[in-house]
């Protein structure tokens, strides 16, 4: 059997491991247009901010590690068109030789790119895009050879949040523009009124609410303008706005989207066509507490739908369970996690949500070192089902394994009070008797 897995980080690369897991006798393709299989995207910005030194580092498995696998790699290719009919893909070498390769299965998992809203000027010289290593490396070398002194961040999403600590870190005067009214948009604004605080203390400056309108070039500064009378002269701007997933390839094949141009698929990772797979940024994903498909590119989510659509492809009856949006960010000595459904998003789902929010510490006071987490918690009135659980606290506290107990319960569509039936570990210096997240549990149930 020959399976063709076009893209090669999490999905791809995941898809073609499940693959020779289980049948050593198959030797799986990855065709990619770039140079760089299985790098963690995810590792950019502490890249970008210097904590990481070199980028090789952010590869997961080189190149070498991954052909040793049985693996084969067709790096720099861009694959130009799906035939279905023909069972064939048509590829392009960086040296402009066109060729086809037939398959049996075909694996899609191209990703997603860089949202580009529209503002006049955006292609300027001096704005960027930061999603993949080549962009990476090209403006790390940039902030070292220009050394600009400030820089303006548009979007205050997980990227852009880590952008800005990067930056800081460099030292760097860093602005950062988000059109909501909040920074940090899926969290409840109280906590991101936490993270703004901690931002502005590191001498970041932050406008909400308002849309950049234009981008124009000054001389060798950029003046960058919008809404609510917004203007300001920076050195470089980076776009952070979110991602759309990359399915013009797939699109041109006949293969079904839906309504946000994303590749349907079902549970087992099929798309509409036979023998035609997809996964990760490029897809619809499965909302386990929605019970809908939505949108949601994160890098945990493709690793798991690689591995299923990898094992289907060879006669398997894996399924996708679900996600619950569950992330966690780093802003220097904090961390702000969250999983499931804050009460904004709750509400405009049909439920009928409380939200309680609960501050305690990180383990017994009495031992050295204790600090304050906030819980926010939220349930449904009716029956008192966990829907969603967002918490921030010092990055020694460990926040987002305290969440990930959330993230359990909520697979497992527990009732919040369930929560003090979990046999939890406890010892001073890490916790208390009842952990803080079943603190938070009883402090919900007392209150409703």
């Amino acid at each position: 059997m020959k399976i063709v897995i076009i893209g090669g980080s999490d999905a791809g690369i995941s898809a073609a491991l499940r693959i020779r897991e289980l049948d050593e006798s198959i030797e799986p393709l990855i065709v990619t247009s770039d140079n760089y299989p299985n790098f963690s995207i995810c590792g950019i910005p502490f890249f970008i901010g210097d904590e990481i030194k070199d980028w090789h580092s952010l590869a997961h498995r080189t190149r070498e590690e991954i052909e040793s696998q049985g693996i084969k790699l067709l790096l720099e290719t861009t694959v130009t068109k799906i035939s279905p009919e023909l069972k064939t893909i048509s590829v392009k070498s960086m040296a402009g030789v066109e060729s086809n390769i037939d398959y049996d299965k075909l694996i899609i998992g191209i990703g997603a790119i860089s949202a580009k809203p529209p503002i006049e000027g955006i292609n300027l010289p001096g704005v960027f895009f930061i999603r993949w290593i080549e962009e990476s490396v090209a403006f790390k070398k940039y902030l070292e050879d220009k050394r600009p002194p400030t820089a303006l961040i548009i979007g205050s999403g997980y990227i852009g949040m880590e952008l800005a600590e990067g930056l800081i870190h460099r030292g760097i005067t860093v602005t950062i523009v988000e059109f909501l009214d909040t920074i940090l948009p899926t969290f409840d604004k109280e906590l991101g009124s936490v993270i703004r605080k901690k931002l502005e203390e590191k001498g970041a400056a932050i406008f909400t609410g308002v849309t950049i309108q234009s981008i124009k070039k000054d001389g060798q500064s950029l003046q960058v303008s919008g809404s609510a009378g917004f203007h300001q002269t920076t050195d470089l701007v980076i776009v952070a706005t979110g991602a759309v997933p990359n399915t013009g390839l797939a699109k041109s094949a006949g293969i079904a989207m839906n309504d946000k141009n994303a590749i349907q698929v079902n549970s087992k990772m099929e798309t509409n066509l036979p023998d035609i797979y997809a996964a990760g940024d490029c897809i619809q994903t499965w909302h386990r507490i929605l019970q809908k498909f939505v949108y949601l590119p994160l890098g945990t989510i493709s690793h798991k739908q690689g591995r299923i659509a990898g094992e289907n492809a060879i006669g398997g009856k894996a399924e996708f369970k679900g996600t619950l949006g569950t992330q966690s960010l780093k802003m220097f000595d904090l961390v702000t996690a969250r999983t499931g459904l804050n009460h904004k998003e709750a509400q405009m789902n049909g439920f009928d949500p409380v939200t309680t929010e609960f501050t305690t510490w990180d383990h017994k006071v009495y031992y050295p070192g204790a600090t304050k987490i906030i819980i926010r918690m939220t349930g449904d009135r009716n029956n008192g089902r966990l829907l969603g659980v967002q918490m921030i606290g010092s990055r020694t506290a460990e926040i987002s394994k305290r969440l990930d107990i959330a993230a359990m319960a909520i697979h497992h569509s527990m009732t919040i009070k369930e929560l003090n039936d979990l046999d939890l570990s406890y010892t001073p210096p890490l916790s208390s008797p009842w952990d803080p997240i079943q603190m938070a549990a009883q402090d919900w149930v007392k209150k409703i």
